[in-house]
């Protein structure tokens, strides 16, 4: 059977996991993930992992951050005062919301703290910054 490379199928379980072993993503409770391999469909450092598989093979691979989300930018965490915020929306920690950016395009953002009338928002993906963990399995590919 050959290994998996660029523009093939792949259907894979996995588990990511944080440094801590906290489980941030599993696909072993549903259907396996399916993706084009090499498509840019996933993160870098996963698509990379998975060339080279066969079916039936499982690998443990430690993604860096700059391979997965990314650093967690500072500029890409703002304060803004709670009565910026539609009526009916109380902001509490780790609510996320739907905004907008500077284009229109739409931005989920984080509440990450609220320090009286200031609530701090940020717009960084939750794992930016995070080295992260997966146990592969590849079960299927065309």
């Amino acid at each position: 059977m050959a290994p998996v490379k660029s523009g093939d199928t792949a259907k894979v379980h996995y588990t990511g996991t944080l440094d801590d072993g906290t489980v941030f993503d599993s696909s072993r409770e549903r259907e396996p993930l399916e993706f084009q391999v090499g498509a840019g469909q996933l993160i870098e450092g996963f698509d990379q992992a998975v060339v080279g598989m066969t079916i039936g093979d499982t690998k443990t691979v430690k993604i860096p951050a700059e391979k997965a989300y990314g650093p967690h930018r500072e500029e890409m965490v703002i304060e803004v005062d709670k009565q910026q915020f539609p009526a009916g929306i109380n902001p509490e920690v780790g609510q996320q919301l739907q905004t907008q950016d500077n284009q229109g395009n739409p931005l989920i953002v984080t509440v990450t703290g609220i320090d009286g009338e200031k609530v701090t928002l940020d717009a960084n993906h939750p794992l930016a910054g995070k080295d992260l963990n997966f146990e592969i399995e590849l079960v299927e590919k065309n």
